[in-house]
Parts: structure tokens; sequence; C-alpha cells
């Protein structure tokens, strides 16, 4: 039983596996973050060309 014990305390497979599983939901929560703040801007730039486009129709129309 104590060489079970010492063996499991020195066996550092779980806590690979933990690190990995940690580190790839910071790179899913960053991935997500990034998306929102990338659509966020992107409305913001369609809708001031959108405006743009359609003063630019105005001006020429009139």
């Amino acid at each position: 039983m104590i060489k079970f014990v010492k063996t499991f305390r020195r066996d550092e497979d779980g806590a690979v596996t933990v690190e990995w599983v940690v580190l790839t939901a910071a790179v899913v929560g960053l991935a997500f973050l990034s998306y929102s703040v990338i659509e966020d801007s992107n409305d913001a730039v369609l809708t001031a060309s959108g405006e743009a486009v359609l003063t630019a129709q105005d001006y020429l129309n009139n």
C-alpha cells in the first residue's frame, strides 16, 4: 500500500491533463472575447460605410 501511495504521488499524468484543460479553456475564452470585440467593431464600420454610401448617393442624385 505504501508503494502504491508513493507511485501515485509521483505520477504527473493527471496534472498534465488538468494543465491542458485549463490552457484550452483560456484559449477558448480569449477567442470568444476577441470575436466579441471584432464583431462590435465590424458592426460600427459597416454602419459608417452604409451611411457614407447613402450620403454619396444623395449627393450625386441632387
